[in-house]
């Protein structure tokens, strides 16, 4: 697991200079690649939270050599925020194209802050079975949880501000890259 205590400098994939962050999407793909290697079982489901999440559970799939589709889940409808928030159009809705009962799942998401989507998806996979286990592999753990939430596996793990995001792109050609968004 690449973990980078806070005074050994940025970690793997990650640079930083004049107060900014430059985190290199690519090469914590490759290594959250490695990371989902180790975690996985023979039987293990790829399960994207949407929409970064499925993008990097889509790429592992194929990229690991897995046959039929990953699957990929929504925290809109458990968002404890929902109120507030709604549903937000074209967002992807659940989809797990396998038997939920039993299953051993590895959750994938872009990053992991507070820990209230976890949360979410963790009630919305529940309403589809209960599995075997399931385990967390993130690109980013950004800290600041507010639920007692963990990743199995973090490809890299930074500090930003609470005013500040971390957004995950796609390009159309399939790359990935990182972009600090403040608030």
């Amino acid at each position: 697991m690449s973990t980078t205590p806070s005074d050994a400098g940025p970690p793997r994939g990650a640079t930083a200079g004049a107060g900014a962050l430059f985190l290199d999407a690519e090469a914590l793909y490759r290594e959250l690649l490695r990371g989902v290697q180790s975690l996985r079982q023979p039987e293990t489901r790829l399960v994207g939270i949407t929409s970064g999440g499925a993008w990097l559970a889509e790429r592992l799939q194929r990229d690991l050599g897995l046959a039929g589709a990953p699957g990929v889940i929504s925290s809109a409808m458990h968002r404890d925020d929902f109120a507030q928030r709604g549903l937000a159009g074209g967002v992807q809705q659940t989809q797990l194209p396998f038997d939920v009962n039993d299953a051993e799942i590895l959750l994938l998401d872009d990053v992991l802050y507070t820990g209230r989507t976890i949360r979410a998806v963790l009630n919305e996979l529940f309403d589809y079975g209960r599995p075997a286990g399931v385990k967390l592999a993130v690109l980013v753990d950004r800290g600041g949880r507010e639920l007692p939430v963990q990743a199995d596996f973090a490809a890299a793990r930074v500090a930003l501000p609470a005013s500040q995001s971390l957004a995950l792109a796609r390009s159309d050609a399939g790359a990935f890259s990182f972009h600090v968004e403040g608030h």
